[in-house]
């Protein structure tokens, strides 16, 4: 019974990993804007920060929309945890794991196969603190 307990204990573990991070709050969502352009001029760089979601275990079991979404969710939270309110968007990397096997078919003859999946997403932001109307928060 022990055995099983912990069984179930690791596989919620392990699913718990497969959806995106905590959604943003609606704070966050209300307070934080995420961009690929650039900020505006009267805003000041405050830090920069890395969002991520997914590693080499359970990435795989993660979909590539749950792993972006996750990553930016991330991000956005970390900017706003960095008293920021404007992120912009540097870097968006995915990762990949594979493997792959060789094999014999015995008579002299090598064949092989190998594959991978996305298996996490790493964000990179410039977080700057934006006069909220300059950035269409007010």
């Amino acid at each position: 019974m022990k055995r099983f307990i912990t069984s179930l204990i690791a596989l919620a573990l392990t699913m718990s990993g497969c959806a995106a991070i905590q959604p943003v709050s609606p704070e966050v969502n209300s307070r934080v804007i995420a961009s690929t352009n650039p900020p505006p001029k009267e805003c000041k760089f405050v830090s920069q920060v890395l969002g991520s979601q997914g590693n080499f275990f359970t990435g795989g079991w993660t979909s590539n929309a749950n792993l972006e979404q996750g990553s930016m969710n991330d991000l956005k939270n970390k900017a706003y945890l960095a008293h920021g309110n404007y992120v912009q968007l540097v870097t968006n990397r995915a990762g990949a794991t594979g493997g792959g096997s060789i094999y014999s078919d015995g008579h002299g003859g090598l064949f092989g196969s190998s594959s991978s999946s996305q298996t996490n997403v790493t964000s990179t932001g410039n977080v700057y603190r934006c006069p909220p109307k300059s950035i269409g928060l007010e």
